[in-house]
């Protein structure tokens, strides 16, 4: 999967605030992404991320 840093992806699963978009903050081993509707950044493995992305919106 190709993921960069800057874009945005859309998660099959919403954020709990209710948003289901993240900006793509780091990428590597682990991706740091953080929520546009609240702000809250979060960092996971890239398999677990990688299972939940639904779209990918380039910058």
């Amino acid at each position: 999967m190709n993921v960069n840093v800057g874009d945005t992806i859309i998660m099959k699963k919403p954020h709990p605030c209710g948003a289901n978009t993240f900006r793509v903050l780091r990428v590597g081993m682990d991706f740091k992404i953080k929520c546009t509707g609240c702000g809250h950044e979060v960092m996971a493995p890239r398999s677990k991320i990688e299972k939940r992305i639904k779209t990918i919106i380039a910058k």
